[in-house]
């Protein structure tokens, strides 16, 4: 399963820090990209950083328009998954989404114009109740692929985390930069 994430909008200040933790969610959880607007440039230095040291090859890429990837990503086959309040439930859309091949979710960041309503194959809830953004993307990843986003392995990195029933264990390679 190919799993893209498109992040809309962007609240200053506050939205920093929260679309970074998207990205670190879409990132750990088996996407493989996320597409930005309006967002702080650091962001994209910190998930470059965050590869470097982690491993893998996740991707961070600035657009302008929503709307052109959205459509770009129909034309190459991708659902559109809308992650909204008010949504069909989690429960009762997550086997079906987990047959899809490839997945664009869609992550807004403030009011969501009513067109990604209507372009969406999927508006998914993760529950009605005002929460995080950064929670529904995690629990509609894990959802999705039934746990197996864990099992990703992330290579190149500097470190990697041993779970250990107690304590912490972490391996670090040496480099030569």
């Amino acid at each position: 399963m190919m799993i893209e994430v498109l992040r809309i909008g962007q609240r200053i200040i506050r939205d920093d820090r929260v679309t970074t933790h998207v990205a670190l969610v879409a990132r750990a959880f088996g996407a493989s990209k996320i597409f930005m607007t309006e967002v702080n440039p650091e962001i994209k230095e910190t998930i470059k950083k965050i590869n470097k040291t982690w491993g893998g090859n996740f991707v961070v890429e600035f657009i302008d328009s929503w709307r052109t990837i959205a459509k770009k990503k129909r034309k190459e086959n991708f659902k559109i998954v809308h992650l909204t309040m008010y949504g069909e439930s989690i429960n009762d859309t997550q086997k079906e989404l987990s047959k899809e091949e490839n997945l664009l979710v869609v992550v807004g960041a403030e009011k969501v114009p009513r067109e990604i309503y209507e372009f969406a194959h999927y508006n998914v809830s993760i529950g009605n109740q005002p929460h995080s953004e950064i929670s529904a993307l995690a629990i509609l990843l894990d959802r999705i692929q039934k746990g197996e986003q864990f099992k990703k392995d992330f290579s190149r990195g500097r470190r990697k985390i041993i779970p250990t029933k107690k304590g912490k264990k972490v391996l670090v390679k040496e480099t030569r930069d």
